[in-house]
């Protein structure tokens, strides 16, 4: 395990107060993870981070992908969601790829492709500097309703980590974040009937309000 040097990149905005005591101000962690491969397999570079820079973010990307390519890592995955307009059960998992050859391996894999779309942030960002430098690139994207985007998408997750864990070629054990994914569709269920109602509201009128316009006509 490592960690990045966070000073230069992000900017705390406040301290947190615990039992009426102030506390250091906290920096978000970002840490790397080695997975050695067993036999034939692959190993495994990970990086975690808690939060986008505040700044450099270009700057960010290039020292990870330094320290990526000191592993000898040849492609990176990036993982992301696709906004929708509503919840769905059953979340797509959408692709795209540095390169044509990778787009026909996604299709192998059922992932259907992303088509034109602008990835933000580090997941995007980080998948173009790869190119930059000749490596291969892969972002893989759940779909998340987008009136949701702010909360913990569990299915979408399970979703796009089975793609990319059936990708490497690595074995996930999935149970936990099906539970988590299984005790947070009532939440997401209530948001997904909440925005419905407002569009409803917002964008419909009643009959009885028609009526009366046409009869003013």
């Amino acid at each position: 395990m490592g960690l990045v040097e966070p000073t230069g990149f992000f900017e705390p905005g406040g301290a947190f107060i615990t039992d009426s005591l102030i506390e250091v101000p906290r920096f978000p962690e970002a840490t790397f993870y080695y997975r050695q491969g067993k036999g034939n397999g692959q190993d495994l570079l990970i990086f975690l981070s808690e939060a986008q820079p505040s700044f450099g973010s270009y700057d960010y990307v290039l020292g990870i992908l330094d320290v990526a390519q000191k592993f000898g890592v040849q492609r990176v995955y990036t993982l992301a969601a696709a906004l929708v307009e509503h919840h769905v059960d059953k979340p797509r998992v959408l692709g795209a790829a540095t390169s044509k050859d990778i787009l026909e391996e996604l299709k192998v894999h059922d992932i259907e492709l992303s088509g034109n779309i602008y990835v933000a942030g580090l997941n995007g960002l980080m998948l173009g500097a790869a190119r930059e430098r000749g490596l291969e690139g892969v972002c893989l994207l759940g779909e998340t309703a987008r009136y949701a985007a702010k909360l913990p998408n569990a299915r979408a997750a399970c979703a796009v980590l089975r793609k990319m864990a059936d990708m490497v070629g690595v074995a996930v054990d999935m149970k936990e974040l099906d539970e988590f994914a299984a005790s947070t569709e009532k939440e997401v269920r209530q948001l997904s009937d909440q925005a419905r109602s407002e569009f409803i509201q917002q964008y419909t009128t009643p009959i009885w309000e028609r009526e009366e316009r046409e009869e003013n006509n």
